[in-house]
């Protein structure tokens, strides 16, 4: 028999909750409550569907299933920047992006025509993986291991299937066998994995209004220097006196051991693909030059590469430098040896005359560099002569890998000393060009170099120096991009599943159990998001909409919301669920369609009251005789009690936040020590799906109330009990803080005391107080005001900072951390 429908203080804080996760105001519900239209509501819900706090309460839910953490993982657990994923999910589930396209962009979103940055912002999805740069570690090893968890990952996030247990053997219950298992690994392992540029409009605008101010004092400058045009001059004279003239030379094949080289137009290189610790580049070159004396190496920066390059170092070194231990030259056959190098920038001793010196243990780094062009010559001991063939080869070895991302190879055949030198390469060949000739972009290009090095503007460049210190950086984050088709890595089913025993090659393709891949479908991840989410595929509506009932109801109508084989359990309701999953494609596969469905149903408008004869027959509701009564998930549960406070910031997206916690659970066992640096001003109260996440760290309040460290995919948390929550909510600094900002609000407030009493409850739990509830906690706050007044307890503490009575504002924030305890404040019933 189903109960009957919840009374309305109930229904509304029950939609709040569900809908945006956050209770309703005084104000908020009293409105609702007292609003007797039919509709009301259905307004309500549309309301709230319409809130940019919707995609924030059902981001918190996918980015379980998305594993996202803020930091590595593993041993190291360096930070990373992938907070515009996060960002993204919101915006889309405000935006009530279909289904079906969440699923396509974030599978793929670099594979549609003209992919837009947020869409190869959405790929972060499988970005999430955790990235070992523990010493020692082979990272290929590590890369297959994250390639393993993106297929578990797929498996239970769109089809409910276990697909771990067939990475070493064919699955012993599910229809997977061993050989489908990477045949379906296949998708997801042709991909590269490089860092994006987020371009955020209000960092540009920002960013130009610096350049501005600076363009404007730099063309101020000539004005400080006397005499200027004549010194200007000079110098180009003295700098053109020095500049050797340079041919670039085009490689007509370049190649390594096992990253990709591409020869781009301006005849550099530019490195993809997969890296080891010791990476062989060999470059070969045709040229009618005679009597090279000298090869220049450029080494560029690129956007696409770790902290804009020049170099690929991602795992365990510094991002964006390299190590060039060895740099050969070969010309028609013969070794011809390299007498002398020079650098424009090295770090310490690792300076490019250790590239010639035999030793692959030493070489030539730019660690501190990073993201600015440098360069490095290299002198022959004796001219080349007529050699037709140049084959130059530079070894990269390092104990992590450290090859170059991108660069460029130039010669000359000056008889002068060739040195290298902190000037663009352009900027070099400009000054042997008559002024005449040189294009607009030179002649400005040189003014600047001679403005900006000049000694006499030392002290006007200080101001320049100074805004350059306030540019804004643009935010990266991590992607995926399909590798080229003419550099596949192939997939191999590999022995019990062990990365170092490869057998037979596979190629991509999905499990003969479910329905077949299109035949002009692409054998990529496109192809492989559309297949989980064509109307033909059995699984992705119904393991899709399981969740979002478990989400409200506490329980999927599969109980095993992460396994729908054989070892799940049946569902309770089948004819429901297919119901339910067939809506989902009928209404466009919107979410929020779907969302107001559910919660429109009498089933979950019932009233949540255990009556005793549903306790002996459905404990545990399965099959829905009343509302849904579940505790609140951490976070929100964090959110409810900063929200009562009037703490709370909306704030939504950018970088994540650090509230207090208690000191050392960063910096006890945690390599590195993460200093955590308190958030201040309403970043310490942002919302908890905002708060840094440090894999072998987790935030602790989250992690007492059962959050996930985001190690693993997670499509269901656990829910435990244990006496370290109550201690959390009395103690945690979040709650005290919580505690003490209700004392100000309601010592400030006018009225009597049962009156404000009435109104913090309705504060906490929605509802109005009963008589009998009023009366109690008036005497319970009288009784903690006189124990105060008669220094039993420490009223300043209790109180915190703060103006007014201190007696009154402590026995306030003592009434206030009674509620913020109740079962009814933190669950939803």
């Amino acid at each position: 028999k189903p109960s009957p429908e919840a009374d309305r203080y109930t229904l509304v804080r029950r939609l709040y909750l569900d809908l945006i996760g956050l209770p309703p105001t005084p104000e908020e519900a009293e409105a609702f409550v007292n609003d007797k239209s039919a509709d009301a509501y259905e307004k309500l819900i549309d309301r709230l569907l319409a809130s940019p706090h919707y995609g924030e309460r059902w981001a918190r839910r996918w980015l379980d299933l998305a594993r996202y953490a803020d930091t590595n993982g593993y041993e190291k657990d360096r930070p990373r920047s992938i907070w515009p994923y996060r960002d993204w999910v919101i915006n889309a589930l405000n935006a009530d992006m279909p289904f079906d396209q969440f699923t396509i962009e974030q599978l793929a979103g670099d594979l549609l025509p003209h992919a837009t940055e947020d869409q190869k912002i959405a790929t972060g999805f499988h970005r999430n993986t955790m990235l070992n740069e523990e010493g020692g570690i082979d990272p290929l090893e590590y890369r297959f291991y994250a390639v393993v968890d993106r297929v578990a990952v797929t498996g239970t996030t769109w089809l409910g299937l276990t697909l771990g247990c067939a990475q070493c053997h064919t699955h012993k219950f599910d229809p997977i066998p061993q050989r489908e298992y990477y045949q379906f690994m296949a998708f997801l392992n042709n991909a590269d994995e490089p860092v994006l540029t987020v371009h955020r409009p209000e960092i540009t605008r920002q960013r130009q209004e610096i350049e501005k101010k600076i363009a404007d004092l730099t063309a101020a400058l000539p004005k400080h220097i006397d005499n200027f045009e004549n010194k200007y001059r000079q110098w180009q004279e003295h700098e053109a006196a020095r500049t050797v003239r340079w041919t670039v030379l085009r490689p007509v094949r370049a190649q390594a051991n096992l990253p990709h080289l591409t020869v781009l137009d301006d005849n550099s290189v530019f490195v993809s693909g997969d890296q080891s610790k010791s990476d062989t580049y060999d470059l070969f070159f045709h040229t009618d030059l005679r009597g090279t004396t000298a090869l220049r190496l450029e080494v560029l920066p690129d956007e696409r590469l770790p902290a804009g390059g020049p170099g690929r170092v991602y795992y365990e070194g510094p991002f964006g430098d390299f190590f060039l231990s060895e740099f050969r030259v070969t010309a028609d056959g013969q070794k011809w040896p390299v007498a002398k190098a020079t650098h424009s920038f090295a770090a310490g001793k690792a300076t490019a005359d250790k590239a010639i010196d035999g030793d692959p243990q030493t070489g030539w780094s730019i660690q501190g560099g990073q993201g600015r062009a440098h360069s490095a010559v290299f002198t022959f001991a004796t001219p080349l002569g007529e050699a037709k063939e140049l084959h130059v080869q530079m070894l990269f070895e390092r104990y992590y890998s450290a090859g170059l991302g991108r660069f460029r190879i130039s010669a000359t055949t000056d008889t002068r000393p060739a040195v290298a030198r902190d000037m663009p390469a352009e900027l070099e060949q400009a000054l042997l060009l008559p002024e005449e000739k040189r294009t607009p972009e030179q002649k400005q290009r040189l003014l600047q170099q001679f403005l900006m090095t000049t000694p006499e503007l030392a002290k006007e460049r200080a101001e320049i120096e100074r805004l350059r210190q306030q540019m804004p950086a643009y935010p990266t984050t991590l992607i995926l991009v399909e590798r080229p088709p003419e550099n596949p890595r192939p997939t191999f089913v590999h022995n019990r599943g062990e990365f170092l025993q490869p057998t037979e090659r596979v190629g991509p393709n999905v499990f003969s159990v479910l329905p077949p891949l299109p035949k002009d479908a692409p054998r990529n991840r496109l192809g492989l998001a559309r297949w989980l989410v064509s109307p033909d595929n059995p699984l992705t509506g119904r393991v899709t909409m399981n969740r979002q009932w478990a989400a409200f109801f506490g329980r999927g109508i599969v109980p095993t919301l992460q396994d729908f084989g054989y070892q799940g359990e049946p569902p309770s309701h089948p004819e429901l669920l297919d119901w339910l999953a067939v809506e989902l494609v009928k209404q466009g596969w919107s979410m929020k369609k779907m969302h107001k469905l559910i919660v429109m149903s009498a089933t979950y408008r019932q009233a949540s009251r255990l009556r005793p004869e549903l306790l002996a027959k459905d404990p545990h509701n399965a099959l829905l005789a009343r509302g849904p009564r579940v505790r609140l998930e951490a976070e929100l549960l964090r959110d409810a009690v900063l929200r009562y406070s009037g703490l709370l910031s909306e704030k939504i997206g950018g970088p994540s936040v650090f509230p207090p916690q208690p000191p050392g659970v960063t910096t006890e066992g945690a390599y590195g020590q993460l200093q955590w640096k308190v958030s201040e001003g309403p970043d310490r109260y942002r919302r908890g799906l905002y708060t840094f996440s440090k894999r072998t760290a987790p935030f602790a309040m989250f992690a007492t109330f059962d959050a996930p460290s985001g190690e693993v995919c997670v499509a269901r948390r656990e829910v435990s009990n244990t006496p370290l929550q109550a201690l959390t909510l009395l103690n945690d600094p979040a709650f005290t803080e919580a505690a003490q900002a209700v004392g100000r609000m309601m010592a400030a407030r006018q009225g009597t005391i049962a009156e404000r009493v009435d109104y913090l409850f309705r504060r906490c739990l929605t509802r109005p107080p009963s008589p009998e509830e009023q009366a109690q906690l008036v005497k319970f706050f009288e009784a903690q005001k006189r124990r105060c007044e008669r220094k039993e307890l420490d009223a300043a503490q209790i109180a915190g900072p703060g103006s007014g009575d201190v007696n009154e504002r402590a026995a306030w924030t003592a009434l206030a951390r009674v509620l913020f305890n109740l079962d009814e404040a933190i669950v939803k019933d």
